[in-house]
């Protein structure tokens, strides 16, 4: 499987093509919608999120809203077009490159002059159609009870030590949330942070934890460095604006500790089959998955774009200015969880058709019912 997104942040249209996904899965529109809500949410996004009200169209690969095998092809229309394909447009050239955006490095790679032929791809307005991909192939790894959920360790120095026992505690602790954090407490002082931000014309990053459960053990091989499923997982969430790092499971905490006190024992029963008692790895071992959650961790640096810029230089006479003020988020944490979801989805299910088959959903659930009854108790 793979996929191939097309668009700008201020074109006619985000697109998105998913090829190799299996036929016979039913894919509910309404379901995709409801993603591409839940990633314009969260307490400190900006203005764009109250023009654009995302709404996916599903050009193609499905008949009777169900998967015919083909190339699925997706769109997201921009309310807020302001550049043409075929036509002039009346926007100035943006000439001053905002520190940490792409700009400057973007402009140097491909000899721009107008950086706003760099920003509107690089934009994290592109992130909405993978967010469309990652709803369509929940909804084929929910076929299989794998579900995915996300929730916000920490906005700026504001840290939540609360952990979850599973995705349907993620859901329900932050169904309600305005930042998708599962204290409550901490949060009201993360909307503090980010309240304080604002008005100081700065931004804020964060860390987000994404949760993939009932993942079967064997996906993802160690055969390949490609092939990989924390390889897959790290490049994909790597591959999202703004991302600076990622762990699965302890991370770096497993440099912290010793092998005896980190390691997870293995055991077994005839119910449970194998399983350990603790998940330090993350469920992958050896690039394989182990039959234990899935456990993502990323670090997401601030918002580039600040109100009160810092220093920068104009790219045509090289004098000293100050970045653009561009309309932007203040912290988009939450959102990132959204999509970090979409990207773990996206890995899983490759890593999933790899494993079982990739043409039929019917031949999927028998390979895959024969490989847990015959390998997996």
């Amino acid at each position: 499987m793979r996929f191939l997104t097309s668009g700008e942040s201020h074109g006619q249209a985000l697109v998105a093509i998913l090829e190799g996904f299996p036929k016979g899965v039913k894919i509910d529109q309404d379901l995709i919608n409801k993603e591409l809500l839940r990633r314009q949410s969260g307490f400190g996004r900006g203005a764009r999120m109250g023009i654009e009200k995302d709404r996916v169209e599903v050009l193609s690969g499905l008949r009777n809203k169900v998967t015919l095998g083909s190339p699925i092809c997706v769109m997201v229309k921009n309310k807020d077009q302001k550049i043409f394909p075929q036509s002039p447009d009346s926007l100035e050239q943006i000439v001053i490159p905002r520190p940490a955006h792409a700009d400057l490095a973007g402009a140097l790679k491909y000899q721009e002059q107008d950086i706003r032929n760099i920003l509107e791809r690089a934009s994290a307005r592109e992130t909405a159609i993978r967010v469309c991909l990652g709803s369509i192939c929940k909804q084929f790894l929910v076929q299989f009870k794998i579900r995915i959920a996300s929730f916000v360790v920490s906005i700026g120095n504001v840290t939540s030590k609360k952990k979850p026992k599973n995705t349907a505690d993620i859901v329900t602790q932050t169904k309600q949330s305005a930042l998708g954090c599962l204290d409550a407490a901490q949060e009201q002082l993360m909307v503090k942070a980010i309240t304080k931000a604002q008005k100081e014309g700065d931004t804020l990053g964060g860390i987000v934890e994404v949760w993939a459960e009932f993942v079967p053990p064997g996906l993802g091989s160690f055969m390949h460095s490609d092939q990989r499923l924390d390889a897959k997982l790290a490049g994909y969430i790597m591959s999202m604006p703004a991302v600076k790092g990622v762990e699965i499971g302890l991370g770096f905490d497993y440099a912290r500790s010793t092998g005896r006190a980190s390691h997870d024992a293995i055991y077994y029963t005839a119910r449970k089959g194998f399983y350990r008692k603790t998940n330090s790895s993350g469920g992958v071992e050896g690039g394989v998955s182990n039959g234990e959650p899935v456990v993502v961790r990323f670090a997401l640096k601030p918002i580039a774009t600040l109100q009160k810029p810092l220093d920068s230089i104009h790219l045509k006479n090289r004098s000293t200015r100050k970045a653009p003020q561009i309309r932007s988020d203040v912290c988009a944490v939450q959102a990132a969880g959204v999509i970090a979801e979409s990207m773990v989805a996206i890995a899983l299910t490759e890593c999933f058709l790899d494993k079982f088959g990739k043409d039929c959903l019917k031949e999927i659930k028998k390979a895959y019912q024969w490989y847990l009854k015959s390998f997996c108790r």
